[in-house]
Formats: structure tokens, sequence, C-alpha cells
């Protein structure tokens, strides 16, 4: 495919006035300052992100925002997961207040999702609500947790377990952001790109089978076309369900499965959060297969492909374990999509075919599981 970037995509989504624009391309930082000047009574914006992106991307940051003549205030967390913590909501909270915030600032979100995450809740909850802008630097979190609107924090009984719907004003994906990224967290955020083919798109999957490591290199329109063609795929189902009353549930194609595994390995860094999701999508097309709903040839392709780009396949071998059947059946339980004891699962009928399977038989689910460790 070829090398020259082609033209930053927009991407709408469409929630009446509460609609916003996704500007993706190589370069798309460049249009943050005039993104956010229209919306500042003070030229200035609040900035959360953590050491790592500070220190690699800051500096293009503050370059995008100059000829706007805006300033920063910026706060960096330490980066992983366990900094999506209350003690750290607390502390952006209060820096925010202590730097003389309200409720017509913008706290733009700089980093992984960890960060667009609390810095999302943390905005909703600030003066009971300013304006924030994601500006994504993982694949990760360019192509799903920037997009839509949730934001959380984790606790010791699992993963995103307080938080709330609360939309950004508009969304930032500069690929060019992600030539610094370790080549594992490159193929985490993978995994999200391939979910969306394997929740409504045949052909999409099939593109990534083909072209999949052209986007693992990026190259500039193959990494341009998958991050545009993710949103759009999550802007639709945004833009139809929010608040995940329905149809916006199949976004959470293997992450129940995944979530389990990260909850009991207490969300350490030896399995990133797109390494789970990627291995509960093989998991959820084989227990699809064994319960006659999945063919076996798709779940065994599903399996083929993600191995392909270096992605975990087998429970038994993933770090972190000895993990136990029955207990990662309970934590699938206490996951927060749970009604009335019954746990939501979403399956697919065939690659590109997802639904929601309402009321899993956690005892089978146990059963499942207790066969796939066996494989070790």
């Amino acid at each position: 495919m070829s090398d020259t970037s082609p033209e930053p995509e927009i991407v709408r989504v469409r929630l009446g006035d509460r609609s916003y624009d996704i500007v993706v391309g190589h370069g798309a930082l460049s249009q943050l300052g005039a993104r956010l000047a229209p919306l500042l009574k003070r030229k200035r914006v609040f900035v959360l992100t953590d050491e790592s992106v500070a220190r690699l991307h800051m500096g293009a940051l503050d370059a995008a925002l100059t000829p706007s003549g805006i300033t920063t205030e910026v706060l960096a967390l330490a980066p992983g997961e366990q900094s999506k913590s209350f003690s750290n909501l607390e502390r952006i909270l209060d820096w925010l207040l202590g730097a003389g915030a309200d409720r017509s600032d913008i706290l733009v979100a700089f980093g992984g999702g960890v960060i667009g995450d609390i810095a999302g809740l943390a905005a909703s909850l600030m003066k009971r609500g300013m304006g924030f802008v994601q500006v994504p630097t993982t694949l990760l979190s360019q192509v799903d947790s920037s997009v839509g609107g949730k934001t959380a924090v984790n606790t010791p009984r699992g993963k995103n377990m307080i938080g709330a719907f609360y939309q950004p004003r508009f969304v930032i994906a500069d690929t060019a952001l992600l030539a610094t990224l370790p080549a594992r967290d490159l193929r985490a955020g993978y995994a999200e790109v391939l979910k969306y083919g394997l929740i409504n798109d045949a052909a999409f999957f099939d593109w990534l089978e083909a072209h999949g490591a052209d986007v693992l290199a990026l190259a500039p329109d193959a990494i341009q076309h998958a991050v545009a063609t993710s949103c759009r795929a999550k802007a639709a189902i945004v833009a139809e369900d929010e608040t995940e009353g329905g149809v916006r549930a199949l976004l959470n194609l293997g992450h129940t499965f995944g979530h389990a595994v990260e909850a009991a390995n207490q969300y350490r860094p030896d399995v990133l959060h797109g390494e789970a999701v990627a291995l509960g999508m093989v998991l959820a097309f084989r227990y699809g297969a064994a319960e006659g709903i999945t063919s076996p040839d798709a779940a065994a392709k599903v399996a083929r492909v993600i191995a392909a780009s270096g992605l975990p396949v087998e429970l038994g071998k993933v770090p972190g374990g000895p993990y136990e059947a029955t207990e990662l059946a309970d934590l699938m339980k206490q996951d927060k999509k749970a009604r009335g004891g019954q746990v939501p699962l979403i399956l697919a009928r065939a690659i590109g075919q997802a639904y929601i399977h309402p009321d899993a038989d956690l005892k089978s689910v146990a059963a499942f599981l207790m066969g796939e460790l066996e494989k070790a």
C-alpha cells in the first residue's frame, strides 16, 4: 500500500446537540488549537496526560496550540492501568479546583485509554460538568475508548465499575502519534480494530486478514483506513444506543471473558487490556462453537487471524496464571452488565454476525473454561 499520507478524515458522532467530530489522520493534531479556540472563554486548557506521553509528545501538543495563543496547565500521572483509581480521580479534581478551573474550561485527555477514561469522569464531576476533549495517543484509545463517552475508574471488585456516560467535545486521532508505541501496545490496540470486523463487517475482517501487516507497520493509508473504519463503526452504534441499553453491548465482544482475566490478574501489566480482549474474542467464538451457535471453521479462522497478529489465543498460556475456571466465571458474574444473576455474552453466529446472548449459563461457561485451561 502507499506510504504517502492521505488527507485526514472526519467521522461524525451523531448525538443531536451533543454531536461531535473525530478527526483521523497523520498530522491531525495540528487542528487542535483551531478547534479548541472557539470553545474557550480564556485562552488556556488543562491537560491530563501520563509521564511517558508527556515526555514523548507534549512538545507536539504545545506546538499545535501555540498558533492559537492557547497556554496549558498540565498534570501527568504515572503510566499504566493502576493509575485509573479513586485516589487519582481525587488528585485530578483537586488539581483542577486549585488551578481555578470552572465549567467554561476544557480538560484535554492526552494519552491512552487510562487517561481518557479518568479524564472524562473527572470532567463529568467537575462542578457538575466541564468540557473535555480526547487526543488519544494509542491505537486502542483511537479506535475504542476515546469514542462514545464511556468514562470510568477501576475498583478491586472489577474494571470500570464506577463511571458515567459523558461525551467529549471532539476527538483528534493523530495516527502519527502511534509511531512511538511499543509493538506490544500497538498489537493490543489492533485487537479492537479486529473486533469491528467480527461484530458486523466481515468484509473489513477479510481486509484486515490481508492488510493487517500494513496496519501494524503503520503504513499511512492502511492505518488511517483501519482507524477511520473502526471509528465509523463505533460512531454508528453509539448514535443508535448511547447508554448501552441495546445494540451498543455488541461492542463488548470479547470483553466479558477478557475483563475476567484482567481482574483475576489484578490488572498487572503482564496482560494488557487489548491482549485480554483478543483472547476474549477467541474464547467467545470457541464457546459459541461448543454451544452449537458458531461454526468451528469460523472459530478456527478467528483464532488463526488473531494469532497471526501476535496476540494471545490460549487461556492456559496467558501470563499471570494459573487461572481457575470457577474464579473466572465468578468474576464474569460481577460484570457491570450482569442483571439478576444472569450474564449477557456477546457471541457470533458467524464472522460479522455478532449478537447479544442474554442469559449465559455460567456453569457451562465454567466447564468450557476448564477445558480451555486444560489445553495448556
